[in-house]
């Protein structure tokens, strides 16, 4: 089974594609880890852009209203295709406006970069060669031409303008510099006309345009989906693996190369398996073997040993890799993971049981590693408890106690226990496809127990199973999106389900609305905070009512979820390119504080009704 991992990646990693984290405007070939870089240098101002990503610390996130700012340098994506074989990207950038297109012929790269806003002067383009992580290879200039030179041979690069020599560029390999004042054509391989180059992209575009029509009325949710999984997919060198972190600025200043959070990648790897098998294993099986020596898959992990040794995430990974499982139907890549995935498993059994056999979060205490913030700031605090459930700032933890010494959170967590108990099931149905059929009754065992335990939470006169705080053993009456995962539990089918659907989820004045959902009760006063966990809308909470409703047959509120849904993310991405992190729940927007503009699990936003769309419910 490594074998067929190894073959997998082998297969994949090959030719032109958008792999370096720190620039959307590079375009590396693989496996040799070499290619080129654009920049733009302003004459009028005498700045560069560059490490020109969405998002990027050291210039405006992605989407901001283009102005003469010469510091203020944004991407907006358009396609990118998996296979590489056609991007487009328009960079902003004071009175600069620059699109850039690829497309492939055969194994060479083929680039247009034309000026869309031009200042007084026009800006110089910079063709920079790269050579990344530490590959064998060297970049050479000589006369109009650029070389690479990879161990499996020389590239070389050309471009249609005439080589300017622009000494003062800031590269430090050799490149190529010409005026932006027309249209620009890059290609490898040998020379070609602006012409030549024009009809390669044509081609390339029409060919993603046709893939992308393939889903009617569903084709700008597709594209959403596809292309920020797309352009956040990057190299990481350390396992030599394709991996889609949430987003590059995130990456960026985390580690600088990539980090991937638990239940955000699994869901990646979900929407991924959609239409692209190679990178949704890829995601899946890195983040399932990230296992720490405690056997769980940490909330964080990325390169140099970086990881939350403190805390997990939601269990969301069986059901993950079952569903990929039943698309794809690879048994070695359940076996691949399974060992894992039952470890992580039986850990939240012996860390995060409450006394009373239900669900809670934690964080333990542990040596520092590396002495990032992350490691140091949370460990054993409340804090990381919260920063372990995935929802950080919910307001139904804000009264809740966390008991250093057992290193859990005083709480009966209603949302956490159904996933657990989704979790043991979806589990168990992987270990009999495995014919590990005693480990699979073990689970089922489980399920059911913790399923009778969670009894003890419904409120008869709420219509709701409640949290409870185990210090005082009193009900919390904070309501969530996430009290809803108790109907992942088979004891809530029937007219336990009806009256939490009916009463609390379709209830305008909690949960329903023209928006929809937020993760937290419209009528909590917490909620008019608007800011992250507190009364906004998620993806990943919407997806997850969408499973939820699956096990209960709900067909017709799953079709109105999935058209609001849409809608929801159509708003913002027609207009202005944008998949938000979380969305205002009064107003549907997403550009306000604490919603990054181009994060990839908003795009379940889009998988609900590409997954009905494929059922023809929608």
């Amino acid at each position: 089974m490594s074998q067929n991992f190894e073959n997998m990646k082998r297969r994949y990693m090959q030719g032109w594609r958008t792999w370096q984290n720190e620039s959307v405007l590079s375009h590396v070939h693989m496996p040799e880890g070499m290619g080129i870089r654009l920049y733009l240098k302003d004459y009028t101002r005498k700045q560069i852009a560059e490490n020109t990503f969405f998002g990027c610390s050291d210039v405006a996130p992605i989407g901001f209203v283009p102005n003469d700012d010469p510091n203020v340098c944004f991407m907006r994506p358009g396609a990118n295709a998996y296979d590489g074989s056609y991007t487009d990207v328009t960079l902003t950038w004071g009175k600069n406006r620059m699109r850039v297109q690829t497309a492939l012929d055969g194994d060479d790269l083929i680039l247009l970069a034309e000026p869309l806003k031009q200042p007084l002067r026009p800006s110089c383009l910079i063709i920079s060669g790269v050579v990344l992580w530490d590959r064998e290879g060297s970049v050479e200039r000589k006369g109009e031409c650029l070389y690479l030179n990879m161990p499996s041979g020389t590239t070389p690069v050309y471009m249609t303008a005439a080589h300017t020599g622009e000494k003062h560029t800031h590269c430090q390999a050799p490149c190529l510099t010409a005026l932006l004042d027309k249209a620009i054509g890059i290609s490898t391989g040998k020379k070609r006309t602006i012409a030549e180059i024009k009809t390669l992209i044509a081609q390339g575009r029409a060919k993603w345009e046709a893939h992308k029509a393939r889903y009617g009325d569903w084709a700008e949710a597709y594209s959403a989906m596809q292309t920020v999984l797309s352009w956040n997919t990057v190299y990481a060198p350390d396992i030599d693996a394709p991996v889609t972190p949430v987003s590059r600025l995130w990456s960026h200043n985390f580690t600088g190369s990539y980090v991937l959070f638990c239940w955000d990648t699994y869901f990646a790897a979900m929407m991924l398996a959609f239409d692209n098998k190679e990178l949704a294993y890829s995601n899946a099986i890195t983040v399932t073997n990230s296992l720490t020596p405690a056997g769980f898959v940490p909330s964080m992990n990325g390169p140099d040993g970086y990881r939350s040794y403190d805390r997990s995430q939601p269990p969301v990974g069986s059901m993950a890799c079952l569903w990929i499982y039943n698309r794809h139907k690879d048994k070695w890549f359940l076996r691949k993971v399974y060992d894992s995935l039952v470890s992580w498993n039986q850990w939240w059994m012996e860390h995060r049981l409450t006394k009373n056999g239900l669900l809670t979060w934690g964080s333990d205490p542990f040596e520092t590693v590396n002495g990032f913030s992350m490691e140091k700031g949370v460990a054993n605090t409340k804090r990381g408890a919260t920063f372990e459930s995935g929802l950080d700032n919910m307001p139904m933890y804000d009264g809740a106690v966390f008991d250093p010494e057992t290193h859990r959170l005083l709480f009966d967590d209603v949302g956490l226990t159904g996933l657990y108990i989704h979790d043991c099931r979806c589990l168990a149905e992987i270990a009999r496809i495995l014919d590990e059929n005693e480990k699979a009754e073990m689970l089922e065992k489980r399920a059911a127990e913790i399923e009778q335990r969670l009894e003890a939470l419904w409120s008869e006169k709420d219509g709701l199973y409640l949290n409870r705080h185990t210090d005082t053993n009193a009900f919390g009456h904070s309501l969530s999106i996430v009290h809803f995962h108790a109907l992942f539990s088979s004891l809530a089918k029937g007219e336990r389900a009806e009256r939490m659907i009916h009463e609390h989820l379709l209830n305008p004045e909690e949960f329903w609305g023209q928006y929809i959902i937020p993760v937290s009760s419209r009528n909590d006063p917490a909620s008019k905070d608007n800011h992250y966990w507190r009364g906004r809308i998620w993806g990943p909470t919407n997806f997850l009512i969408y499973m939820a409703l699956l096990e209960h047959g709900k067909t017709e509120l799953c079709r109105e979820l999935a058209i609001k849904s849409r809608d929801l993310l159509m708003k913002e991405w027609l207009e202005l390119g944008h998949i938000h992190e979380n969305y205002d729940a009064g107003d549907g927007t997403g550009c306000t504080l604490g919603s990054d503009r181009y994060y990839h699990w908003g795009a379940l936003l889009s998988l609900i009704g590409l997954l009905e769309n494929e059922k023809g419910n929608v």
